[in-house]
């Protein structure tokens, strides 16, 4: 009787009907309840539901009336990782392979366990263990695969979806990992041929349109790229972050058409507690920082939670100078190298060692040369992991570690994660809050994060008394000179210039840029020819003719490959028109090095208060406005006031060799200040406090 219902309940089960098979599992309980096979069914058939605390209870039960089964416990284990418990799933997961030594699906099973856990080379061993035992799993390859890029082994991944693909060539998921490890070695066009593979076998792939979407934004392909991303949106509404990454591919190619509406969709769900964007794409839209400190928050529980293992009291680096780490993955031709190279050169190395760990690409550039001169030690870590780094890290007992990348491209989180020093820094490449508690403090002004701002960060401030952004004061200005004409400029009109990435250009600074060239007659708006896509050139020319201003008076500026020539044709512009919601940076520091006014709108967050930091600094307070309506006022007042604008231009002149602005040396001492305090206060057992140096 009992057997004839188990077998009808699993006649059910697998045809899907879960529900229907759970019922008759639960009536064959009812009758007996110590029924190994009734329990172990039922729970499987919970777990497929999603209640996996039911399909737990079951299981144990289950193994309680007959241990010793490999494929109760290997279920009993995966219950467990979906409850995220994942000591108890290894645990199950290892009484399944010892009672079960051939059991391929329990190394399988232990082996997605061991990579949550971030336990890359153990899950790769049980990969192959369960490879060993059944060749044609492949499953098991495309986890192995993963698992080797997670460790940036990316060619043997290839080789191991190569397997997979051998086995079953229609699988889209391999295919899909397949073109993710080549787009990793930069091989975007090749990637391109396995995402479309991806999408003719499994045409409802969300992540393959997706992926399709990020290789083509890499190939400079932006407005095909914008084609993916709807499919993929269309597809997986939720994908996480997916509404963010197309704001910024948007943003890239000034298409503004709904732009506000999916900003203001995004803002709901980061306020939502929603995976909507991430960190770095909620800079370029109006957004208060404590939004943009719960959207970091969101992307670091998710991508990035601290993980062993985790350094605790390391006061014990007892060396006689302080030992002090720059992760970055951009020392090379770089915003980042042109702004840190004369700091690197003039720490005082009677207090400080200086380490480089550098993750991004080879360059033999003058800037990665004059770098790695200017490091006491400069390591290449571009092949490491996440955990392998952060363990050099701490075999060289590194005091400090400041992270030069932030939330930006080819950041590499996963290092600090780890703790790879008793004290971690964020630092000049992202303008905002990491939203991770492993980030002890961040380098500040008093300009860009207010004291009424600090609890939008997760950070500990470390006020410097000046600008926090440093500069390189040996940047040469050329002495070639060239005419407005040279540059397309007309040499009797006023110029307006804004050499910004095209993706901080939004609708009402742009509109305001238009009633301006509107009202000074003659007048040019100069712009960057950003990443050379011609469809976001086309796009801002159409914008201007919508609004009655002919595209023949915006003017684009081709990239110039010597930084001295770019900074010296700032001498043909009138004034530097800055953007609202992420302000010029880098791009600023050097239209004033050129003696070029900028004028700027005070924002409410980091990112929209640099420009602030510097113009204070360089005490020309009259170039920052607080309103749009003051901004757009102040420069038709300068457009329309050459004798106004040449007295700020002489001020400008006057007080740049005198400025703190542009005086590295003493930057140097500010920054070098902090990082003492910070130490300091870590010998003596203290945690991290905010830090105000005086100047």
């Amino acid at each position: 009787m009992v057997n004839d219902l188990i077998k009808r309940a699993i006649g059910l089960h697998q045809a899907g009907k879960q529900a229907d098979a759970e019922a008759l599992y639960r009536t064959i309980l009812s009758v007996e309840p110590n029924s190994f096979d009734a329990l172990h069914l039922c729970g499987i058939c919970c777990a497929q539901q999603g209640r996996y605390a039911e399909a737990v209870d079951l299981l144990e039960r289950a193994l309680v009336c007959k241990s010793g089964v490999p494929s109760a416990y290997s279920n009993l284990g995966m219950a467990y990782r979906k409850m995220g418990r994942l000591d108890k799933a290894l645990d199950s997961l290892n009484a399944a392979i010892e009672c079960g030594p051939k059991y391929a699906l329990g190394y399988y099973n232990r082996g997605l366990v061991q990579f949550e856990l971030g336990q890359n080379i153990e899950a790769i061993a049980n990969y192959d263990s369960a490879i060993t035992l059944n060749p044609n799993f492949a499953d098991a390859y495309i986890n192995k695969g993963v698992a080797q890029a997670e460790l940036r082994q990316y060619e043997a991944a290839l080789v191991s979806y190569d397997h997979a693909i051998s086995l079953v060539p229609m699988h889209g998921e391999a295919h899909l990992n397949r073109g993710l490890a080549l787009a990793k070695l930069m091989r975007y066009a090749n990637a391109m041929d396995d995402y479309e593979l991806a999408i003719q076998y499994e045409p409802g792939l969300a992540d393959a349109y997706r992926a399709c979407a990020e290789a083509l934004k890499k190939l400079k392909r932006l407005d095909e790229a914008l084609v993916y991303y709807d499919r993929a949106i269309e597809l997986q509404p939720d994908s996480p972050y997916i509404l963010g990454d197309w704001l910024a591919t948007k943003l890239r190619l000034c298409s503004w058409d709904g732009l506000y509406a999916i900003a203001d969709r995004i803002t709901k769900g980061v306020e939502d507690s929603a995976k909507t964007s991430i960190p770095f794409n909620m800079l370029t839209v109006p957004a208060s920082p404590e939004i943009q400190k719960k959207c970091a928050q969101i992307f670091i529980k998710d991508r990035y939670p601290a993980r062993k293992p985790i350094l605790l009291g390391s006061s014990e680096y007892g060396h006689e100078r302080i030992r002090v780490g720059y992760f970055s993955s951009d020392f090379r031709d770089h915003p980042v190298s042109h702004l840190i190279s004369q700091l690197i050169e003039y720490h005082d190395r009677s207090k400080f060692e200086i380490y480089a760990f550098s993750f991004g690409p080879s360059s033999t550039d003058r800037y990665r040369q004059r770098l790695e001169s200017a490091f006491d030690h400069f390591y290449d870590v571009k092949d490491s992991s996440e955990g392998e780094i952060a363990s050099l890290a701490r075999d060289m007992e590194i005091n400090i570690a400041v992270d030069l990348n932030g939330h930006t491209q080819d950041a590499r989180t996963g290092i600090f994660s780890l703790r790879s020093a008793p004290i971690q820094v964020n630092y000049l490449g992202y303008p905002g809050t990491m939203g991770a508690d492993y980030y002890d403090y961040i380098i500040a002004d008093a300009t860009v994060i207010p004291m009424d701002h600090v609890e939008a960060y997760t950070e500990k401030v470390a006020y410097l008394p000046n600008s926090y952004l440093v500069a390189d004061a040996t940047r040469k200005i050329s002495s070639n000179i060239y005419s407005r004409e040279y540059y397309g400029l007309p040499d009797d009109a006023f110029v307006f210039c804004c050499f910004n990435n095209h993706y901080k250009i939004t609708v009402d600074i742009f509109d305001i840029w238009m009633r301006l060239l509107e009202r000074v007659e003659g007048s040019v708006l100069w712009l960057s020819v950003g990443m050379g896509n011609p469809v976001a050139i086309q796009n801002l020319s159409r914008q201007a003719e919508l609004r009655g201003v002919s595209p023949d008076r915006l003017v684009f500026a081709r990239r110039m490959d010597d930084v001295s020539d770019h900074l010296a044709r700032h001498g043909l512009a009138d004034l530097f028109l800055d953007t609202f919601y992420y302000n010029a940076h880098t791009t600023a520091s050097d239209a004033l090095w050129a003696g070029l006014p900028v004028l700027t709108c005070q924002g409410s967050t980091f990112a929209g208060r640099v420009a602030a930091s510097l113009l204070r600094t360089l005490d020309v307070p009259e170039l920052i406005t607080n309103s749009h309506s003051e901004y757009e006022q102040r420069a038709l007042e300068l457009a329309l006031n050459p004798v106004l604008l040449a007295a700020i231009k002489y001020k400008l002149a006057e007080n740049r060799m005198v400025s703190p602005l542009f005086d590295t040396a003493l930057f140097t001492k500010h920054i070098e200040n902090a990082y003492m305090q910070m130490w300091a206060r870590h010998q003596a057992g203290l945690g991290p406090f905010q830090i105000n140096v005086i100047p």
